[in-house]
């Protein structure tokens, strides 16, 4: 299976699970892949930001691969590759297409500032994974600092036709999208996927504007397949509807250095976990912080019941 240009819905950004003295949890890991697969996910990516890839060792990530891809069997897995050198990079790339991945993910390294330092490091980068490899480029300034023009974007893409998706997280972004859709009607735009970040929290926006789903880590990415079905069946009031009964909990997760912790606590809670821990060094949350994610738990509840937990 490869990811193509036509890929869309939800694709969750998989967290890596951990037992408190650090080790993998690899039973929870199975676990998690076939919670989304059992929920209707798209597809999944793994060994991203929020999954911790940096704290791995290979050995672990190619097997975090291997698991994904047999406990979602038929939908597509997406591995973040991302390195300081190219080398790390094109080993795990080639692994992860072996093991039966679908694509690969690059992020721009946060010392790039310029059009021409972005485009060549992308040029590089595929020198070196092969061309013959999908690729998704990982659009994420706020946590990067690494800026990219929607005529950036166009370039990677019409330079490689291996480029088949665009992970858009800028934020503001709204405008972004519509720039990139403006491109792709007019002509100087090949097709493209653009599934969305941010924990979700333009989705229902992103929506309207041209995105085709969400690849984000929203404990509840049940919420997001309810918000792309609906929005492209037309739906757009019962989209919104429940997008904003869920809203306070994406907020509250969207906290810079802590967003994690909550996203696992709430995955502990749901059972999808067995421990909200993380590989150190890592955030964690207090007590008083996990009786305000009660909290807006029971709210969300209150209008759908599978936050009750």
């Amino acid at each position: 299976m490869s990811l193509t240009p036509d890929a869309s819905g939800v694709f969750p950004i998989a967290p890596t699970p951990f037992n408190p003295d650090g080790t993998i949890d690899w039973t929870s890991t199975e676990r998690l892949f076939e919670f989304y697969d059992g929920i209707g996910s798209d597809g999944t990516t793994v060994l991203g930001i929020m999954g911790e890839a940096p704290k791995l060792e290979p050995e672990e990530s190619v097997r975090i691969v291997k698991i994904a891809v047999a406990r979602m069997p038929g939908k597509p897995v997406i591995v973040g590759v991302s390195a300081p050198g190219f080398a790390a990079m094109r080993s795990l790339a080639r692994q992860s297409m072996e093991l039966g991945a679908a694509g690969v993910m690059i992020a721009p390294p946060p010392s790039l500032r310029t059009d021409d330092q972005i485009t060549g490091y992308y040029a590089q980068a595929i020198e070196a994974i092969g061309t013959d490899i999908p690729f998704v480029i990982q659009d994420y300034p706020l946590t990067l600092s690494v800026i990219m023009t929607p005529a950036v974007i166009r370039k990677i893409v019409m330079d490689h036709s291996s480029c088949v998706m665009l992970k858009h997280e800028d934020w503001p972004g709204l405008e972004k999208i519509s720039t990139l859709r403006k491109f792709q009607a007019e002509g100087s735009l090949r097709p493209i996927s653009i599934l969305t970040g941010n924990g979700g929290m333009f989705l229902d926006f992103e929506m309207e504007r041209g995105a085709d789903g969400a690849m984000t880590g929203y404990a509840f990415p049940e919420l997001l397949i309810d918000v792309v079905k609906l929005q492209k069946a037309g739906s757009r009031d019962a989209a919104h509807d429940i997008f904003d009964a869920h809203l306070p909990l994406l907020r509250y997760e969207q906290q810079l250095g802590v967003g994690l912790a909550v996203r696992k606590y709430t995955m502990m809670k749901r059972g999808i976990l067995a421990s909200d821990a993380q590989r150190k060094p890592g955030s964690s949350i207090s007590a008083k912080a996990k009786t305000e994610v009660d909290y807006l738990l029971a709210r969300v509840a209150k209008v759908d019941p599978r936050a009750k937990v």
